[in-house]
């Protein structure tokens, strides 16, 4: 026990009591003992029994304190009683011992309150250091490893659909696989991969249209080849249409499936970091794949949306199909904003300055009929806080261009969220809300 807890201990020990009477009673035996004539020290240069008290009402606080000058007072009489002394009794030394243990007792009191806060605080103090030690380490840790995929994966989700625009579409077919594994390699850190398309019967070719690391055999019987082939799209090593020992040497193999269900070839990915086969890194394969399936299939894609809007530019076509695809296939935000005005001088100019406001990823369209012309823009990966935080960048420069409200000279904005609904009759519906007929002369297209 330190010397601290032996004179300020935190709580009253049970045997507190016993210490109040006995500690008393002990020196002043021994000071009768030392000092048979003047056992309580009265006319001596310190009276040394009053340190009983003195200690108890310092160690446990005043009303303890008290007790030992009761027990001193007690052993006093009982010395007197018993005939061992003979003198009268000091009623100003028990008098100046009272108000000495008082004061000494209520002291500690004080002191003992201030310490238990302080060591509450500082327990407090001391859990909260701990809880910020783990949560610093494990902010370390988590920027460590955004440090490490930053450095494996320098590429965004709109830069590779950015990159997948430029691939090849059409009569080219799988021009670009090549350019394909490489954004997977950059995007999802896929080490050994092969795109494998489709011969006449739907079976794949033996011979690999891209490959991504050392070559490697396509099994057409494995296991995940036949389940992606059931599913109809991606399928995964862990995917539950496996069963548990199937013994697959892939670990993600999808259908290039366009958005009318046609294949175009078979994706087979033979090696990946453990890390990085999780839920998001899936959806971003399974979203390229789709994507690049569309732009192989890009002319067929496009007819529905000419079918509604005859001028709409293949670009603007091709991209809403794809992202309406995308939205509907692996659950990714995008939407269409319009803007919609009647043709004055004083509005020659706007989709000049309109155009410089998008986004490298957003396509745009400016069509007109009559006097009614409307500038559309298709936002991909935009969910409903962008859309609102765009219309209302558009709103301030609107007013701050035009220096009026864009309310009173006629403009009005429209935003259409991609969802189950097909994306011809969603524009069909959009422009049908801008006042633009659906066979509108086509000005120009931005991507």
């Amino acid at each position: 026990m330190s010397v601290t807890r032996l004179f300020a201990p935190h709580r009253v020990a049970p045997h507190a009591l016993a210490e109040a009477l006995v500690v008393p009673l002990l020196l002043l035996a021994l000071a009768w003992w030392v000092n048979p004539a003047d056992p309580l020290f009265a006319w001596a240069s310190f009276p040394w029994p009053v340190l009983g008290p003195v200690l108890i009402a310092l160690r446990y606080g005043p009303l303890l304190g008290v007790l030992g000058v009761i027990a001193l007072l007690a052993g006093w009489l009982a010395l007197l009683a018993s005939g061992q002394l003979d003198a009268a009794t000091p009623q100003l030394y028990f008098l100046g011992t009272l108000a000495l243990v008082m004061i000494g007792g209520e002291f500690a009191s004080i002191w003992r309150s201030r310490v238990r806060r302080a060591d509450t605080r500082a327990h407090y103090l001391q859990e909260r250091l701990d809880q910020l030690t783990r949560q610093h380490y494990l902010l370390r840790v988590s920027h460590d490893r955004l440090e490490q995929d930053l450095i494996s994966r320098p590429v965004s989700m709109r830069d590779a659909l950015t990159g997948l625009r430029e691939l090849a579409s059409g009569d080219d077919a799988h021009a670009g696989a090549d350019d394909l594994l490489k954004l997977l390699a950059q995007f999802c850190q896929v080490e050994r991969a092969a795109l494998f398309p489709l011969a006449a019967n739907g079976t794949p070719a033996a011979t690999p249209a891209g490959r991504l690391g050392a070559p490697f055999p396509l099994v057409a019987d494995d296991p995940l080849i036949r389940a992606a082939d059931t599913e109809g799209g991606l399928c995964h090593v862990a995917s539950d249409a496996l069963p548990d020992d199937h013994g697959s040497q892939y670990l993600v193999v999808s259908r290039l499936r366009d958005l009318r269900g046609t294949d175009h070839g078979l994706l087979v990915i033979e090696s990946m970091p453990f890390v990085a086969l999780h839920a998001d890194t899936l959806q971003v394969i399974n979203l390229l794949a789709g994507y690049y399936a569309d732009s192989l299939a890009s002319r067929d894609i496009v007819r529905p949306v000419h079918a509604v809007a005859p001028h709409c530019p293949p670009e603007f076509a091709l991209e809403l199909q794809r992202m309406w695809h995308a939205s509907r296939d692996s659950g990714l935000p995008g939407a269409i904003v319009a803007l919609t005005y009647a043709s004055r001088p004083v509005l020659d100019d706007l989709p000049l300055q309109w155009h410089r406001l998008q986004r490298t990823l957003d396509v745009t369209w400016h069509t007109r009929e009559g006097p009614r012309e409307a500038l559309l823009v298709l936002m991909p990966l935009s969910g409903a806080a962008a859309i609102e935080g765009y219309l209302d960048r558009l709103d301030a420069w609107l007013t701050q261009h035009l220096d009026a409200p864009p309310g009173e000279l006629g403009i009005a904005l429209h935003a259409y969220r991609l969802d189950t609904t097909p994306a011809p009759d969603l524009l069909r519906t959009l422009l049908e809300d801008c006042h633009v007929c659906p066979a509108a002369q086509s000005v120009g297209v931005v991507a």
